[in-house]
């Protein structure tokens, strides 16, 4: 079977944020397809170096430097730590929303890079693991002729599409014993941590490291029905909740907000620092640090009193954790299914798997809005089990 302008290698990157279980996928994908006598070309730092290559100069990828020949010495990988052949943030295609700009030369220019760049080195068929800025430049270069498969990545677990990311339940074991360390501090000194944990989009590791950890109260986007976040409102409830424990004999407490809150933010809070590529650094804004100030002059102005309550992030120290035994084996599940998806030629497509680990393909068609192509987002559904348990968990003065 040729691939791509007659190419009969596969290349594999992975692109944006590292997440536990990485080089488990990294992994079996190579090993699954060494099996069927197909190499795979690693690229470092996912798109970088490939949407900077130029056609006639014969240093623009150098291999060991740009990219490696992986083998079977990656058998012995699916535990390791980060991502073995890095990452970045680089998005080739940040100037493309449209099908019009997908056909412009002066906004599809780094695409047709990366596609020399594949000429260049006989690369037929492409791998990306990565989330949805990975997914929509997998979808472009699909569309402009590259066979690919991808493998969905995210800790914040909102991937439509699939049930679990790799990563993410590993992640949610890192934040809740950050939580538990918070919460015993917070015993031991009456007082107060408002965490701002990882998810861009959605509170599904908020809500799940916060039940698991024990926080007294969890807040997500999922949580804001208006479109501006509401602070002197939030920080009025968060306030009350703390009179309301003290009564109670419960004068601490950890509460915990999701990143994607940022989003929400009145415009004078929210950051206006960018990356290298162009990405809002949603860190940057501090809005555990935000919040945390205003529920202590709040506080103070209701009671009188002073307290200790501090903000706190959680965020890269959950990204390249010892992954657990579940996402290795989700991540090597995965690896392993685009190897599957190869074989049944579904280029275009995104493995996933079923409740019992069987691998399926999703369409990139129904993870992307064919007008907009934007990716779609898997909120947790207000009203949902699982969103109930967070609020069933949260507290309740007592009766």
């Amino acid at each position: 079977m040729k691939g791509y302008k007659g190419g009969k290698k596969v290349g594999l990157l992975f692109s944006g944020g590292p997440a536990p279980a990485a080089n488990a996928v990294i992994s079996s994908t190579v090993l699954s397809f060494l099996n069927k006598g197909v190499q795979v070309i690693g690229f470092y730092r996912g798109f970088e170096y490939l949407e900077d290559f130029e056609k006639y100069n014969p240093y623009s990828l150098v291999e060991n430097i740009h990219y490696i020949k992986l083998d079977s010495s990656l058998s012995k990988i699916r535990n390791k730590r980060g991502v073995i052949t890095k990452t970045s943030r680089a998005n080739p295609g940040r100037e493309v929303s449209s099908i019009e700009d997908l056909n412009d030369p002066k906004k599809n220019k780094r695409l047709r890079n990366i596609l020399d760049a594949f000429e260049h080195l006989s690369i037929g068929w492409l791998i990306t693991i990565g989330g949805d800025d990975t997914l929509k430049v997998a979808n472009y270069l699909n569309l402009l002729g590259m066979p690919v498969i991808h493998i969905p990545k995210t800790i914040d677990n909102d991937y439509y599409g699939i049930p679990w990311t790799f990563g993410y339940w590993t992640a949610v074991e890192i934040t809740k014993n950050a939580i538990l360390n918070l919460r015993a501090d917070a015993e031991s000194t009456d007082a107060y941590f408002i965490v701002e944990i990882m998810g861009r989009k959605s509170g599904w590791l908020t809500y799940a490291a916060g039940i698991a950890g024990e926080a007294v109260k969890m807040v997500a986007s999922e949580d804001v029905d208006e479109d501006v976040l509401d602070i002197e409102k939030l920080c009025d409830e968060l306030v009350d909740l703390i009179i309301l424990r003290e009564r109670e004999n419960k004068s601490y407490g950890v509460i915990c907000l999701a990143e994607g809150l940022v989003d929400k933010l009145p415009d004078k809070y929210k950051p206006k620092e960018v990356d290298k590529h162009g990405n809002v650094i949603y860190g940057k804004a501090e809005i555990a640090k935000v919040i945390a100030d205003e529920v202590k002059k709040l506080y103070k102005h209701k009671t009188g009193k002073s307290k200790k309550i501090v903000g706190k992030q959680i965020g890269y120290e959950t990204r390249s954790a010892p992954p657990i035994s579940f996402d290795v084996v989700m991540g090597s599940m995965l690896g392993y299914g685009a190897s599957i998806l190869f074989e049944r030629k579904k280029f275009g497509y995104m493995v996933s798997v079923t409740d019992n680990f069987d691998i399926k393909e999703i369409p990139f068609k129904e993870l992307i809005d064919s007008k907009t192509l934007r990716t779609k987002v898997r909120n947790v559904p207000k009203g949902s089990d699982f969103y109930n348990l967070k609020e069933a968990l949260s507290y309740k003065p007592s009766i």
